[in-house]
């Protein structure tokens, strides 16, 4: 049965090519005062962060939004005018996308308002609403920005992987300052000779020159966002007051002594205990993480995720964990590459509470923490599928005319609506539960070696692992998947996706930059050249429009352990030759006649290609002496609302860092 709506309203507003939702947190009314106190800690703690994102992604992003904010409260104007609206939309694609790149290309947003229009309403703010440092003048701020917004040249994207260019100096990122490419390399590879090889060297700091010198700011208490990373330890530090058992104020113990000394070596050890409590309801993920924002894949953004542990759809993730050494025992990659002993793999599925930095607004599905292989090795990993997250999306989905439009026939838009949440929720449990921890790579082998194509490469690893087993009898035999239709489902969304409808993402006349879209391409148009003397996947042309067709989901399968076994070589021998030509040859470039097409009939369904989130809000009630007595949860009013409340309260960072 096609799954109903329910009367929460989940799609809040669209703009320019971004829809706004809301997500329930169901079950926080049943938790304990103590659990409901930890999730508000946390979630103070995820907000407090906010600004190093923004200025992670662009020198100057904390100076824009504050000045395109002060503009918004204080115009006097004709608020209807067309080039006030366009304002607005300009900043609220700022907030989604914590800056003036695109959140998903990392091409520069460019306003829809005029230059004249621009100089003129900043002149008429009062000085003191306008983020100006020391001397500056208000023409100084205008000068700056203009500059920044209508010259093409001037930081065109946030991540440049063109590997023929250097990538540090032509990258609009925070990450480096006036070092090249060759340095930046070079100084890192001096640091692991030198110093443990195995900590992620330069994961938490800025890279710049200095007096002629290369060094390294530390993102850390007394160093570089030290206003903001104290008001993240302020909250962390009550948190542990609240922690739910011994390991998890431990836990939260080590990350607070992270945030204090900038170790890399404390960061490890937190890990290493983050990932062995598994028994605590209340988890969170708060740190620089993720490496996507560096085109050298050293660098992590800052984000946070608060969450509880929903016990009923857990079973299925804990059934799949459980069952990992099978899994590895018997993937299709060379047994060179296989783990004798799989260890440590949790799984969960949580409700999200808070989404912060990196995950704010638009949010994975999917978490497999930590990124270190070493550890992942020697002490396994956790792995988390959002449920409440997915179920917003899916009800937020639902009758938006998008399968009627891209899907071949009945048949596939029925086993869409009728196995897409379960085939969509399983490929994310395989994915991050077994996927990314799956393999080992060889003696001696680096994690870095595959450089700027490390990203695509590894999340093509874990599909492709999860692809593979969605059509495998083992998950029948478990009891997490009723029949092979639920698998279909899956194939059937992955090929249409990869091969035509992720590119409703894409400017026209663009290539893909995110890691993600590249490797999802890069494994549906490989299957489809090499599948196509057997006709496994078809393309079709009907009344004008074109369609994918999947003919045999057994031969797809094949092909996706063929390239599986491929891509993990290619990540256990470090083969950076083999990995580039891979992503080169099927990641990057767009058919351009596929892209045209898909772009005109997704524009006349009145959609947006991209999602995000607004967080509720968590109030303590208090007694008249000041105990807390419970925790109040409050959906909000607006993305507005939200976004300019979190700059009044939640921004602790001077403009330029």
């Amino acid at each position: 049965m096609e799954e109903k709506k329910d009367n929460f309203r989940y799609l809040l507003e669209q703009f320019a090519d971004i829809k706004i939702m809301q997500y329930k947190v169901p079950g926080f009314e049943d938790l304990s005062l103590k659990q409901k106190k930890l999730i508000y800690y946390l979630s103070q703690a995820a907000l407090c962060g906010r600004d190093i994102i923004f200025d992670q992604n662009y020198k100057y992003n904390l100076v824009i939004r504050r000045t395109l904010e002060a503009i918004y409260k204080h115009f006097s104007g004709d608020r209807n005018s067309q080039e006030f609206k366009e304002l607005e939309t300009y900043l609220k694609r700022i907030w989604f996308s914590n800056g003036i790149h695109h959140h998903y290309s990392s091409d520069k947003i460019v306003p829809g308002f005029s230059e004249n229009w621009f100089r003129k309403v900043v002149e008429e703010v009062d000085d003191q609403y306008l983020p100006l440092d020391n001397d500056q003048t208000g023409q100084e701020l205008i000068n700056l920005l203009v500059s920044v917004f209508f010259d093409e040249n001037m930081a065109p994207q946030r991540v440049d992987q063109d590997q023929n260019k250097d990538m540090v100096k032509e990258s609009a990122n925070n990450f480096y300052e006036g070092v090249t490419q060759h340095e930046v390399e070079e100084f890192y590879e001096k640091r692991a000779k030198s110093v443990d090889p195995y900590l992620s060297h330069g994961l938490n700091s800025k890279l710049l020159r200095e007096n002629g010198a290369v060094v390294e700011k530390v993102y850390k208490l007394g160093g570089m966002y030290s206003p903001a990373i104290d008001k993240i330890v302020e909250w962390l530090e009550k948190a542990v007051q609240v922690a739910e058992s011994k390991k998890q104020k431990q836990s939260l113990d080590k990350l607070i002594r992270y945030y204090k000394t900038g170790s890399l070596k404390t960061w490890d050890e937190y890990n290493i205990e983050w990932v062995s409590d598994t028994h605590s309801n209340v988890d969170v993920v708060n740190g620089f993480i993720e490496v996507y924002g560096d085109p050298l894949g050293r660098k992590a953004t800052w984000e946070s995720l608060v969450n509880f542990r929903d016990e009923e759809a857990t079973h299925r993730a804990m059934v799949i964990s459980r069952n990992a050494q099978w899994f590895e025992n018997n993937s299709p990659i060379d047994d060179r590459f296989k783990k004798d002993k799989v260890k440590g793999v949790s799984a969960k599925v949580i409700n999200v509470a808070q989404l912060g930095g990196e995950c704010y607004p638009a949010t994975p599905i999917g978490i497999n923490l930590p990124n270190a292989d070493w550890i992942r090795r020697e002490y396994g990993s956790k792995s988390v599928t959002l449920d409440n997250i997915m179920h917003a999306y899916h009800q937020a989905s639902l009758n938006s005319g998008f399968l009627e439009e891209f899907a071949w026939s009945e048949e596939e838009m029925e086993r869409a609506k009728k196995h897409g949440m379960l085939a969509s929720s399983l490929h994310t449990d395989l994915h991050e539960c077994l996927g990314h921890g799956s393999g080992q790579l060889a003696p001696g082998v680096n994690v870095e070696a595959l450089k700027n194509y490390h990203s695509p490469l590894e999340e093509a690893r874990a599909d492709l692992f999860a692809l593979y087993y969605l059509m495998d009898d083992k998950l029948i035999d478990l009891g997490v998947m009723p029949y092979k239709e639920v698998a279909k489902a899956e194939y059937d969304g992955y090929i249409r996706n990869g091969l035509m409808t992720q590119l409703t993402r894409v400017e026209p006349g663009k290539s893909l930059e995110q890691a993600h879209m590249r490797n999802r391409q890069l494994i549906a148009q490989w299957c489809y050249e090499k599948g196509a003397s057997d006709r496994v996947i078809e393309k079709i042309t009907h009344h004008g429009k074109t369609y994918f067709k999947v003919n045999s989901y057994d031969k797809l399968r094949e092909l996706f352990a063929e390239l599986l076994r491929e891509v993990q070589r290619i990540k256990s021998e470090g083969d950076y030759e083999a990995g580039k030509n891979l992503v080169e040859t099927y990641g990057i470039h767009v058919d351009k006649e596929i892209h045209k097409e898909a772009l005109e009939r997704y524009h006349k369904l009145k959609l947006a290609p991209f999602g995000g989130f607004v967080n509720p809000y968590y109030k303590p009630v208090y007694e008249n002496d000041g105990t807390v007595t419970d925790i109040k949860l409050i959906y909000p009013e607006s993305y507005t609302h939200q976004m300019l409340y979190y700059s009044e309260n939640f921004s602790f960072l001077p403009d330029i860092n």
